[in-house]
């Protein structure tokens, strides 16, 4: 971004000033100024500083920002469902637009898997959509659903 600079004489010219009351100010310490070759060049900020114009706020963004925190918890799953169940949610999520922040937890002795996910609304739609569809499906990911073949 290039800030918007002026010389000496536009400076006087907005603030009605004569020229060498500005350069005053700018020898003065005042007003901050650029020298440029033999010329002042003054910044719309130092200006404004100068004129006590508050500088404009930062834009803000035109739509609220959206996080949400979701934590699924799998019941009757072995270290290697949770390991496939893991891989698969944290490669979704790395493909999204916007990453997300994830997190697996596999309790042995409960046979229980947790998953912490962190992020926008839609990436973690998605990610609970693939869940349910893969949990869902009688696919022998949980261990409870394996058959002794």
């Amino acid at each position: 971004m290039t800030e918007e600079m002026y010389s000496v004489e536009q400076v006087a010219d907005r603030l009605g000033l004569h020229v060498r009351t500005v350069r005053g100010y700018i020898r003065s310490g005042q007003l901050k100024a650029v020298r440029i070759g033999k010329q002042y060049r003054i910044a719309r900020a130092d200006l404004n500083a100068l004129t006590g114009h508050p500088q404009a706020p930062p834009a803000r963004p035109t739509s609220a920002a959206v996080e949400v925190s979701s934590i699924v918890q799998i019941d009757g799953v072995d270290r290697a469902a949770a390991d496939r169940i893991g891989t698969l949610v944290l490669a979704e999520a790395n493909s999204a637009p916007h990453p997300l922040r994830i997190q697996t937890v596999h309790d042995e002795e409960r046979s229980r898997m947790k998953i912490v996910i962190l992020g926008g609304a839609a990436a973690t739609a998605e990610v609970l959509h693939l869940l349910d569809a893969v949990l869902d499906g009688d696919n022998g990911l949980l261990a409870g659903e394996r058959g002794d073949a």
